[in-house]
């Protein structure tokens, strides 16, 4: 595979490739990596006010979607991309500022306004000399690389499907980090509370956009207006800011007057955000009626856990398989009536996550991977609906998927409370057999059927064959579950066919 980072790699396609493309792809991180290279080529040419616009658009859908999916893939070309863009895009920022506060001191300019007249003239001469540091920006801009990684970039990002679960949870991430700040603006009225809802809002809306087409749809015109308004709320700030330094022209009757100009332009703003966005039919509980709740929450969290494990984990199809055969196991025991901590469905929930990601600590070929695994799952940001005590839990699980069994010194175990140790002990000895009965990573047993008699628990096998590896492996690894449940663990292939077994007592005799 080339190097996301190599200037040498096979370049973008042809612009002809290009159009057919963007024709498929009105939306989506490729689409917008494409972007930033033909609004790049038109700022080469002129930086006019609508091409710092376009361009510095395009850089940050980009950017803002490049944080969405580093929550599920820790490629560092990911990084790299944003801190390739972040000089040109700032620099851009600068520029567009300054065009945006000439716009509006003509706009709002009084005739014959001593202080509009000089601002504008300082806001003139201040875009003449940005507009040289941004066409030393442009310059230096990496085509090539660019290319490279909107490619390769691309090509991860299509692994997790749009309008699914992952982004419909990175989307109520989204709306919870921007409806705190929503509470908060409201609270103290401050200009960077205001500003800094503006960029949560932003992100929600690039978030809908960009990864749930579906929602957009419906949501679309709304988050733009939204959006809109609190950005004229910037703009008006920024603009009373850049008067204020007008100087000595600047005079007390003049000062009244802007000040009364600049506030009725942004008192008229802030009532249309909060006609729109208080109370109970505000837009707010329109968004979040529409993203996931109660079980949905559960499990489009994990959903993202899934996600995050399948870009990092060199077989996904071994852990998926792997996590059946523990969902299995587990829904058998439960049936069976076994004490333990079989009755509560989160137990479940959390075996299937930690079955899911047991494997991500492989990864660059790491040995121990399964204590890679349990630092990489902790270090995550717990999904909304999940503690960060049940990532604690399942990345636990999936550390003693194999290696030493649990300890009291063991780092994490050591914390938990007895019954949470006693969970963790149960799922872990069920993920090590399930493990077990696929560590050929052949998928060969497909089933597994769970029957407990006072002497021992019988797990029946579909497709299980009793060669003396399998056998070998298996009764070493049964001992974990065995421990837990406090008696003996009897593996047995299932009989398929019209010989099938019937699995009642009778079949079941200790050999």
């Amino acid at each position: 595979m080339v190097s996301p980072n190599s200037k040498s790699a096979q370049a973008a396609p042809s612009s002809a490739h290009e159009h057919s493309a963007e024709a498929r792809h009105k939306l989506g991180f490729g689409h917008w990596m494409r972007r930033v290279l033909a609004e790049h080529n038109n700022a080469a040419h002129e930086l006019h006010p609508d091409t710092v616009h376009d361009l510095r658009v395009a850089l940050r859908r980009c950017r803002s979607m490049a944080d969405g999916l580093m929550e599920l893939d820790s490629d560092r070309a990911w990084r790299d991309m944003k801190k390739a863009g972040r000089k040109l895009f700032r620099r851009l920022g600068e520029l567009r500022d300054t065009h945006v506060m000439i716009d509006w001191v003509k706009k709002l300019e009084p005739p014959g306004d001593v202080a509009a007249q000089q601002l504008l003239a300082s806001l003139h001469q201040r875009e003449w000399h940005l507009k040289q540091q941004t066409t030393a920006a442009v310059t230096r801009f990496d085509r090539a690389q660019w290319k490279v990684w909107a490619k390769y970039l691309n090509d991860r990002a299509v692994r997790v499907p749009l309008d699914g679960p992952v982004f419909q949870h990175i989307a109520l991430q989204r709306w919870q980090e921007a409806y705190n700040l929503h509470r908060r603006a409201l609270r103290n009225r401050s200009r960077a509370s205001w500003h800094r809802l503006r960029i949560g809002v932003k992100r929600f809306r690039y978030t809908i956009e960009n990864f749930l087409p579906g929602a957009h749809a419906a949501w679309g015109d709304d988050l733009k207006h939204i959006q809109d308004l609190l950005g004229e709320v910037h703009d008006l700030d920024m603009l009373w800011t850049a008067l204020a330094r007008t100087g000595k022209t600047f005079t007390a009757a003049e000062r009244a007057r802007w000040h009364e100009i600049v506030g009725k332009e942004r008192q008229a703003r802030l009532e249309a955000y909060r006609e729109k966005m208080m109370g109970p039919n505000s837009l707010w509980n329109v968004w979040r009626t529409g993203l996931p709740q109660n079980e949905a929450l559960e499990s489009s969290g994990l959903e993202k856990l899934s996600a995050w494990a399948g870009l990092r984990d060199p077989e996904v199809s071994h852990s998926r398989h792997v996590a059946r055969l523990a969902l299995n196991l587990f829904d058998g025991l439960a049936a069976a009536g076994l004490p333990g901590p079989y009755r509560d469905p989160r137990n479940r929930l959390l075996l299937h996550a930690a079955a899911l990601m047991h494997n991500v600590g492989h990864t660059g070929g790491r040995k121990g991977h399964h204590k890679e695994s349990y630092r990489l799952i902790r270090t995550m940001s717990p999904p909304i609906g999940w503690s960060a005590e049940d990532l604690e839990i399942a990345a636990l699980i999936a550390r003693y998927h194999r290696g030493a069994w649990p300890r009291a010194q063991h780092a994490g175990y050591s914390s938990l409370q007895p019954i949470r140790r006693e969970t963790v002990l149960h799922l872990g000895g069920i993920l090590r057999l399930a493990a077990a009965f696929d560590h050929a990573h052949t998928q060969a047993v497909r089933k597994l059927h769970v029957q407990s008699s006072p002497e021992a628990l019988f797990i029946w096998a579909e497709g299980y064959r009793p060669a003396a590896e399998n056998a070998r492996i298996l009764a070493a690894e049964r001992h974990l579950l065995e421990r837990a449940l406090r008696k003996p663990v009897l593996i047995r292939p299932r009989p398929e066919g019209p010989h099938q077994m019937r699995l009642d007592e009778t079949a079941m005799q200790v050999a």
